[in-house]
């Protein structure tokens, strides 16, 4: 049998579905076998399989599930700051993306990167989340608008995966935008480029989802679901950009697909929560696009609460909307802009986080048989992690290698 690693001395943040207070166990022990929790609980009532285990104390330390980015455009080429500040001056998101800025600037600059530069790129970004105790991060495309260029984007996404300590989830997002050689004619786009191109980067095992931006300057409800049938028919999870810019009704098209998540969700009606709820589909929220595009209208939180709808918080690092490599900082915003909780902020980047990858019971909780992939923290309480802005408590993330 493998040889157990015992762990003392640690206040645990379990994060458990159902349980209250994050799930703190003061004075906690916990113990992992092949790379899974086999044990936690009090240190007085270490288990008698364990006493002549050998034990590392942690000193006191907060010991979380390792955390969750569950969307995220991280790999992209050059950087939009000049956009940045046309919005500054007053320029809307949707007026940059008609006069040829916004996600076609990214295209254009991811094309031209080198598979090399586009890793070396990301990387920066991928380092800057590991160094927040981050353990699974999902990578879009949607940057590339050909097939070959969006499938270039997501090996480089699953080359990441083997130069870092973590676990990267792909997601085919070619319904991004409408390129400029099928302006007026996304259909065609739909037909031509979105639907074959998620056929052979599927048979090629590139994908783990698929997502789609439903918007008036993107893409239909309508033009959506025939991705999603595509989808479907390949044995693939579903996604949606929903509900950002405007009430599309995206995140009721994502509910009766089941999907996962839909993301974004500002122009969500109170209304349509009660319909959304009941298809278990996770609301991820992005504090980040929100503050960057300072947008003014809030996703319904409290609706969301009321019809007990997972929220999920997530950085949606983007060179666009959202430049943000830090998950901490978007719990800090998920606090501050949305009114959540400390505590629901956590959960977004953990247990809900998990659900929205189709990871429950794997990632996000401190439980019997999940993954031994959890953060030690140098706080003494969870609440700093949503307090604290800039920098990194991280004392060290324990992963699976440790008892392999």
């Amino acid at each position: 049998m493998t040889k157990a690693v015992f762990f003392s001395d640690c206040t645990l943040a379990s994060m458990k579905w159902g349980e209250a207070d994050y799930g703190l166990i003061p004075d906690a022990a916990f113990a992992i076998r092949g790379g899974r929790i086999v044990w936690t609980g009090k240190a007085e009532h270490k288990p008698a399989e364990f006493q002549d285990t050998p034990t590392e104390s942690l000193d006191g330390r907060l010991v979380t599930p390792a955390l969750i980015d569950c969307h995220t455009h991280m790999v992209f080429g050059g950087n939009r700051a000049r956009e940045f500040e046309q919005r500054l001056r007053g320029a809307s998101y949707e007026e940059i993306a008609r006069s040829g800025g916004g996600i076609a600037s990214t295209v254009a600059a991811t094309r031209t990167a080198s598979f090399d530069q586009l890793v070396e790129q990301s990387l920066r970004r991928l380092d800057s989340l590991i160094g927040e105790g981050v353990a699974v991060v999902e990578i879009k495309s949607g940057y590339g608008l050909t097939i070959d260029d969006e499938m270039r984007m997501l090996r480089v996404a699953r080359h990441l995966e083997t130069l870092r300590p973590v676990n990267v989830r792909t997601t085919w997002l070619a319904a991004h935008a409408v390129p400029a050689n099928y302006s007026g004619r996304p259909d065609a786009y739909i037909d031509e480029v979105a639907i074959p191109g998620l056929v052979q980067a599927s048979a090629e095992g590139l994908v783990d989802a698929v997502d789609g931006f439903c918007e008036t300057f993107a893409f239909t409800p309508g033009q959506i679901e025939r991705v999603f049938q595509a989808a479907h028919s390949l044995g693939l999870p579903v996604k949606l950009h929903a509900e950002q810019l405007s009430d599309q009704k995206g995140a009721l098209l994502a509910a009766r697909y089941s999907a996962l998540s839909a993301d974004h969700l500002e122009y969500l009606t109170d209304a349509d929560v009660e319909a959304f709820a009941a298809a278990g589909t996770v609301a991820v929220l992005l504090p980040g696009a929100f503050y960057t595009l300072k947008e003014t209208r809030l996703p319904p939180v409290a609706a969301l609460r009321d019809h007990g709808v997972a929220i999920a918080i997530a950085t949606d690092c983007n060179p666009g909307t959202s430049p943000i490599s830090s998950i901490l900082t978007a719990m800090n915003m998920a606090c501050t802009e949305f009114a959540l909780t400390p505590e629901e902020a956590l959960a977004g980047t953990t247990r809900c986080a998990a659900r929205a990858l189709g990871l429950s019971g794997e990632y996000g909780e401190i439980t019997i048989s999940a993954r031994a992939e959890l953060a030690v923290w140098d706080v003494e309480h969870p609440s700093e992690l949503s307090y604290w802005i800039g920098g990194s408590p991280l004392h060290k993330r324990l992963s699976t290698g440790i008892a392999a």
